[in-house]
Formats: structure tokens, C-alpha cells, sequence
């Protein structure tokens, strides 16, 4: 077979495989496979498949996980979905296995939230700002410059000080957070079209600035100066490639993810804010569960954000490969330029004492907060 009937093969076998194995044992099994790179031969997939059905057979609870991301996004996203499978899979003896459901098929963002605590599905992925409206405290690491940076974002969510405060509010809502995950700060990426690096917040005046539901990540935007123009996500690249918004702020690795990499000229790091998620889980479910498999499911969720903090510069370099590709240029401030964020929008700034008491409960908690994710903890990552 020559290389060019092979290259138009290849997938066509890709599809056959995938479509009969998720008739005969099911769609993780399907996706199992395709992330194996087994669907290209029969046998593999079988064997694939085989092992699937097995394990399936052989556990005594089900655990269906679901998010937004296609199992190839941790290349560019490190979301670990699959990772997260295997080690709870293995971590609990197989008394669990864990049906996967990626690529949004049974929602998105707050829409899996709320299947979570409704128990229609016992795990998600999300962000955190979803969890805000079930923990409110959670949104304060939308205030920018003190938790923005990866290092001091996983010191404070692995901390005494977060259990403390912030995982009974989740209990009292019926969640349980499995693990949080590290993805890089938010960044300034600015459209084609417009002129200059962004380096200061002078830079951003007057900008149109795409920016979520957020009102703390808009007095942000219009603390720097810039024209904060709320819009929906799914609007955004339209929104983005008609000059409705000039810039907007995900994570780099979110960007080349969600397709915006033909749309822009620059992107800064400015490491204001943490662009992260979480996976929860029903916590009537979990708490249904004997100890030995609840320790599995917690060893597993260790084990696996510590796969994610390693795969965090590796997500880093390829989604910036890509955009590089486009013509994309990169900055990153110096430090008296990052000063200058700083002293216009940082937490310090007593406009956000507001905030952080209606959050928080009081400045004293948030102070605590403040220590945590500064205070090395037992996990280290990479920052920008």
C-alpha cells in the first residue's frame, strides 16, 4: 500500500474501528482505544475493547467522570481525563471503573456542576469560577496578584487554610473537590489588527477587553484601563476576529486549545490570575463508598495532579509552538514592568477590601489565604 492510499486509509479504518467497538462495548471503550492509538488494527482494538469489558464486569461501582475536553486536549490542556481513569481504576483494585464521558457530550461548566451535586453523574470537570456559585470564597482567586502565579495557586488549594474554609462550604452543598488543577495564569492576547505588544497597563487604555461573567476579573480590566466588554465564550472568536473585543484573557494553553490561534497577534504574561479548574464529585456518592475504595479514589486524585504539574511546561511549550506557527509573539514583562501591574489592580489595593470581606467572611481570613499561597507546600510546578 503506498503512503497516499495509507494516509486516506488510515482513517477510514480509525472510524470503522471506533464505531463498532462503542456498538459492541461501549463509548470509553471506544475512546480508550483511539487515545491507545489501537484503533488503526483490529486486534488492538480488541484487546482494547476486551480489557474495557473486563474491567467493567469485574467492578462493583461505576463512576461516571465527565468534561468539557477531548481526551487529546492534555497535549495542550493537561485536563489528565484518562490519566485520572486508569489510576482510580487501579488505585481502588478495580472495585471502580470510571466511564468517561469527554468532549462536552453531557455538558459544560456549570451545566456538569449541577449534574454533580444532583448526583446524575458522580465526577466533573470544571472551573473554578463554577464552584463560586456554590462556594463564594473560591472566586477570590479572580483578585488579581496573589494567588495568579502556578506556584503560589497550588500552595494555597493544597493548604490547611483552604480545607478549613473553603471545603466545608463545599460540603454543605454536596460536593467533594477531588483534586484542582493547574493549567498557567491568564494572560493579555491581543487580536490582528491591532498595533503593539502589550507591556503595561498603559498599554491597555481604552482597550475593548473581552472579559466572562466575572465581576471581580471586570473592576480588574477597568482598574488597568481598559473597556471590559462582557462575552459569552462560545461568542468569543467571532466576537474576537470582528473587532467587537480588541483582547482576552484565558490561559496560552486555553488558546491554542479553543482554536483562537489564527485570531491573534501577541499574547503577555502578566501571571494576574489563575486560569484553573477542578474535579468534583457527588459527596453522598463518595461518602457511600467503603473507606478502602474513598482512600483509592483520594490516592488517585493525588497521584494524578501530580501528573498535571508535570505536564504543565510540556502544555506550555506545544501551545505556544502552535500559535508561534501563526505568527503569534510572545512577552513576558520585566519586573518593573510587572511592578506597574501590580501597584494599578493588585489585591493590596483597598478597593478590593470590599471584596475580599464579602467574600472571605473577613480581611483576617483572606490574610490567611494570603499566607497559605505563600507558604511553600509539598507540590511544585512550573510557572511562566
Amino acid at each position: 500500500m503506498t503512503k497516499e492510499i495509507q494516509d486516506k486509509t488510515v482513517p477510514s479504518i480509525e472510524r470503522r474501528n471506533f464505531f463498532s467497538t462503542m456498538g459492541k462495548a461501549g463509548f470509553t471503550a471506544a475512546v480508550v482505544a483511539g487515545a491507545a492509538g489501537a484503533l488503526v488494527s483490529v486486534e488492538a482494538t480488541a484487546a482494547v475493547s476486551k480489557e474495557e469489558q473486563e474491567r467493567k464486569k469485574a467492578a462493583k461501582y461505576t463512576m461516571t467522570i465527565a468534561t468539557a475536553y477531548i481526551l487529546g486536549a492534555s497535549r495542550s490542556y493537561p485536563i489528565m481525563q484518562l490519566d485520572f481513569k486508569e489510576n482510580i481504576q487501579n488505585l481502588t483494585n478495580g472495585q471502580v471503573y470510571v466511564k468517561l464521558a469527554p468532549g462536552g457530550q453531557l455538558g459544560a461548566g456549570g451545566a456538569l456542576a449541577q449534574k454533580v451535586q444532583q448526583g446524575t453523574i458522580q465526577a466533573a470537570q470544571h472551573s473554578l469560577a463554577n464552584f463560586a456559585s456554590f462556594a463564594p470564597v473560591v472566586d477570590l482567586i479572580n483578585v488579581p496578584y496573589w494567588c495568579g502565579e502556578n506556584q503560589k495557586f497550588i500552595n494555597l488549594v493544597s493548604s490547611q487554610a483552604w480545607k478549613d474554609e473553603v471545603d466545608p462550604k463545599l460540603a454543605e452543598r454536596g460536593f467533594k473537590a477531588l483534586w484542582y488543577v493547574c493549567i498557567d495564569p491568564r494572560v493579555v492576547a491581543v487580536r490582528k489588527g491591532r498595533e503593539g505588544i502589550v507591556r503595561t497597563p498603559d498599554d491597555l487604555k481604552g482597550v475593548k477587553f473581552r472579559v466572562p461573567g466575572s465581576k471581580i476579573l471586570q473592576q480588574f480590566y477597568r482598574l488597568l484601563g481598559a473597556n471590559p466588554t462582557p462575552v459569552a465564550w462560545g461568542e468569543t472568536p467571532s466576537a474576537i476576529k470582528q473587532g467587537v473585543a480588541d483582547a482576552l484573557d484565558p490561559s496560552v494553553e486555553a488558546l491554542n486549545v479553543f482554536g483562537f490561534k489564527d485570531v491573534l497577534s501577541s499574547v503577555s504574561f502578566i501571571r494576574s490570575v489563575p486560569d484553573a479548574q477542578v474535579f468534583s464529585c457527588n459527596l453522598e456518592w463518595f461518602n457511600s463508598l467503603p473507606r478502602d475504595v474513598q482512600e483509592g479514589i483520594e490516592r488517585a486524585s493525588e497521584i494524578t495532579s501530580h501528573q498535571n504539574l508535570a505536564k504543565v511546561p510540556a502544555a506550555r511549550a506545544f501551545a505556544m509552538s502552535e500559535l508561534a506557527k501563526n505568527g503569534v509573539e510572545f512577552y513576558s514583562p520585566t519586573e518593573d514592568e510587572l511592578a506597574q501591574w501590580v501597584a494599578k489592580a493588585g489585591h493590596q489595593l483597598p478597593t478590593w477590601d470590599k471584596t475580599k470581606i464579602e467574600l472571605a467572611g473577613s480581611l483576617e481570613t483572606f490574610d490567611k489565604l494570603l499566607k497559605a499561597a505563600n507558604t511553600q507546600g509539598r507540590y511544585y510546578v512550573h510557572d511562566v
